[in-house]
């Protein structure tokens, strides 16, 4: 008597295919964690106006340098995609062609975004490179 053995499956070596849409979701989650984050560091150095004046002026100071900068130019890169990308998400769930194209959408979102995100990063570092 012998018995069938199912076919062995392909071993895969991330939980993720590299279908775009499967980044996408990734990318929008971790962006939304990144800038969940910055509000709750944002509302905590802002609070310290209430407690001290002298040391939420610190803090601020603490801030001014190059570091910071290129942290605040990941921050809008973050929340361009998160913006655009959520737009797109609303009209995958809300308009009935959504699913259909929303492989395009995807990449007309990434297009806007690389735009977007390279005019607002370059406006960054003329201010970080140049006194104003």
């Amino acid at each position: 008597m012998t018995t069938i053995e199912a076919p062995a499956r392909p071993k895969r070596k991330s939980l993720y295919r590299g279908d775009p849409g499967m980044w996408s979701w990734a990318l929008h989650r971790i962006t939304g964690v990144a800038i969940f984050f910055f509000l709750f560091v944002h509302v905590l150095d802002t609070a310290l106006v209430r407690v001290s004046p002298d040391t939420y002026n610190r803090a601020i100071e603490t801030y001014k340098n190059p570091i910071v900068a290129l942290l605040e130019m990941g921050l809008v890169v973050c929340v361009l995609f998160h913006a655009l990308n959520g737009l797109r998400l609303i009209l995958v769930d809300f308009w009935s062609k959504g699913v259909k194209y929303q492989r395009l959408m995807l990449w007309i979102v990434l297009t806007v975004w690389v735009l977007v995100a390279a005019a607002g990063v370059g406006r960054q570092f003329f201010y970080l490179l140049t006194e104003h």
